[in-house]
């Protein structure tokens, strides 16, 4: 392992906070003018639908809806209005950001056509799928055009509809400045799971354009759910996280060295012990012969090796209990974000959170997880970066930190415990 905290600003100097999660989209009816016309029919359909979809959550949490949307009117307006959301991310500190889709996340009303943005996998007409998502990626080139150094956009690209025409589709995004990677349904349903190797043409292709590849928090199994929400909201991050494991353990990143693969909004909490189980279950574990044989030659490292340099987290509005283990999760593979506008994450409130969250973290573990591991996955322009964070970013001493708390270099060996206990090589 590389270590991660060579050559890092222990100094007062401002942080280069990149959120990892924001989000940005049209009004429904602004979508219309970068849709192919012959798509038209069905999008009214669509939008009519949406607005059905709007009454119903006003009439079932009308109270919320109307307090989010009065405290909060401008900065909503920034999910499709550049100079409102650069005031935004000026006012939290934010000096860049990854863009997904879905703006809109209390009523649904900036939600890519035909629902081709968080819920593409629900999608059963592949034409509608592929149109909504180009669509939305016509205007997001646009959009991040309005500040490149600031906004790294993530185009919608549904590769389990057609992987001829994500191929196509992901040549046509290579190169596009401001384009900065691909989301993929989190979802499979009845096609090929993304471990099998049909989707191979695609992989190679992100690999190839530097288009790093993600999955995003949105959808469930919602047929077994019962209209229970609550098993929804515990259920989904395993969903979003589940391409993971698909693409580790087939072989994808040792087949594709330069494919980048970053898991959006499902937390981090999770992952310190999955790579346990996994390290001890399919890497050097003597106890465990009979699955190291079945599973040797799949994979040339360790899964927690994959870890920082072809897997990255977007673990949002990070606990603390997850800024805690951040050395066992990945200290160099975490990346914060805010989920700008939306209502579960920190803004507008991203300061006063940092100012407490980030209180007994190191400065160097703080540059880490705030945004130069994000500059890092999506080769951002750090200078720029660094020139716009002079004017908004918060320095250490703002964030309450002891200038001369240190990260011991033993730190994530000691926070990897099982290569003590199961009497495994260290390779760091």
């Amino acid at each position: 392992m590389a270590d991660p905290f060579a050559g890092v600003d222990t100094s007062d100097a401002p942080y280069v906070i990149v959120s990892s999660d924001t989000h940005a989209g049209l009004q429904v009816e602004d979508y219309r003018e970068h849709l192919e016309s012959r798509y038209h029919r069905q999008f009214d359909e669509w939008a009519a639908e949406r607005h059905n979809h709007r009454r119903l959550m006003e009439e079932m949490n009308g109270d919320y809806v109307e307090k989010w949307e009065s405290d909060n009117a401008e900065g909503l307006r920034g999910a499709y209005d550049p100079d409102i959301r650069d005031k935004e991310l000026d006012s939290d500190g934010i000096a860049g950001e990854v863009i997904f889709a879905d703006g809109d996340a209390v009523t649904g009303q900036e939600s890519p056509p035909f629902g081709a943005g968080l819920a593409a996998g629900q999608i059963t007409d592949p034409e509608l799928a592929f149109a909504g998502a180009r669509a939305h990626n016509r205007w997001l080139e646009g959009f991040c055009a309005t500040n490149p150094p600031r906004r790294a956009g993530v185009a919608l690209v549904p590769i389990i509809h057609d992987i001829d025409e994500s191929v196509r589709e992901i040549e046509t995004l290579a190169g596009k400045p401001g384009i900065k990677g691909i989301m993929i349904p989190t979802m499979w349903h009845d096609k090929p799971s993304y471990g099998h190797p049909s989707y191979d043409p695609v992989w190679a292709a992100c690999a190839e354009a530097g288009l790093v590849v993600h999955t995003h928090s949105g959808e469930g199994d919602w047929d077994s759910y019962n209209d229970n929400l609550a098993q929804f909201v515990l259920e989904v991050p395993f969903w979003t996280h589940r391409a993971l494991w698909q693409l580790m353990l087939s072989g994808k990143f040792d087949k594709f060295p330069g494919l980048k693969y970053a898991v959006v909004e499902c937390g981090s909490w999770w992952l310190g012990d999955l790579l346990w189980k996994a390290d001890t279950s399919f890497g050097a574990n003597p106890k465990v012969k009979k699955l190291n044989a079945m599973t040797k030659g799949l994979i040339s490292k360790l899964p927690s090796e994959y870890v920082g340099t072809n897997v990255f987290i977007g673990a949002s509005t990070m606990s603390r209990e997850e800024i805690r283990r951040r050395h066992r999760n990945g200290i160099d593979a975490l990346m914060w974000g805010t989920d700008y506008p939306h209502p579960e994450g920190s803004w507008p409130h991203t300061r006063e959170r940092l100012e407490t969250d980030f209180r007994d973290v190191s400065i160097e573990d703080t540059r880490l997880l705030l945004g130069l591991n994000a500059v890092r996955c999506y080769d951002l322009d750090l200078p720029a970066l660094e020139t716009i964070a002079a004017g908004v970013g918060p320095t250490p001493e703002q964030l309450n930190q002891d200038p001369d708390l240190r990260t011991s270099p033993d730190a994530i060996r000691e926070a990897r415990w099982w290569f003590d206990d199961y009497g495994m090589e260290w390779k760091g």
